[in-house]
């Protein structure tokens, strides 16, 4: 098949991190995925939960949401009730940022991510991890800066990116039409040293073989690398002025 934006099967949708997004956040990036753009921020505060308590760490939680104007029509505000699929993946998010960071290095502290949809256009968990990983290595860079840290608490990059089987084609980073057609659906969460932190694979219709899933998982873990590549090269590139 040819892709709706004729990329390759194997290539990444543009890439943009605009950190400093949110100048009254700890650490903030707007991050472009294709169309799917996603405001990540992350705010620390002097507490942490109860079961937290005395045990000399920190805390890290997540929270998503879409907002209004990110799709056609318009997404309803969660007030009154969470959405099950925002709950899922805000979860998702907290999971695979605390697994790579030292919660000791920040003892009585909580960090709160926030990644908000500004615009979908397919694959908005993984923009949503991929740019919060960023923005948590800013916010850690200021809150070392307060001298709050106790030592360099990021272990790894994480990032995070769809994978599918579209017409019988294996394609790296779906946008949402190709994720509406697609017969399996995949997202390969894993960091820069080739760790694999997750892996949601699901078939839409009938059911599909190993050797798929292996492939599938390979050309996820390819992007992932691409993707912490561009994720380094934007802090080393410095922060706006």
């Amino acid at each position: 098949m040819n892709r709706f934006d004729d990329r390759a099967a194997d290539e990444l949708r543009p890439v943009r991190f605009r950190r400093n997004y949110a100048q009254n956040a700890d650490g903030s990036v707007l991050v472009e995925v294709g169309r799917t753009k996603v405001l990540c921020t992350v705010c620390a505060s002097s507490k942490v939960p109860l079961f937290q308590k005395s045990r000399g760490q920190g805390w890290m939680t997540a929270e998503y949401s879409m907002l209004p104007g990110s799709v056609p029509g318009r997404k309803a505000r969660e007030t009154a009730s969470r959405d099950g699929r925002s709950v899922e993946i805000q979860r998702l998010i907290g999971r695979a940022l605390r697994s790579v960071i030292d919660l000791s290095a920040f003892p009585e502290h909580t960090l709160h991510v926030d990644c908000d949809v500004l615009q979908a256009d397919g694959g908005t968990r993984c923009a949503s991890i991929t740019g919060a990983a960023v923005a948590l290595h800013d916010a850690l860079r200021t809150l070392s800066s307060r001298g709050q840290l106790r030592h360099w608490p990021l272990r790894d990059w994480p990032a995070a990116v769809s994978v599918g089987l579209v017409a019988g084609q294996e394609l790296l980073d779906l946008d949402y039409g190709e994720d509406f057609e697609a017969g399996v659906d995949m997202n390969v969460v894993a960091t820069a040293q080739g760790r694999i932190i997750e892996v949601q694979g699901t078939a839409e219709g009938l059911p599909f073989e190993r050797e798929v899933f292996d492939r599938l998982v390979d050309l996820g873990l390819r992007g992932v690398a691409e993707l912490t590549a561009l994720q380094k090269a934007a802090v080393e590139a410095g922060l706006p002025v």
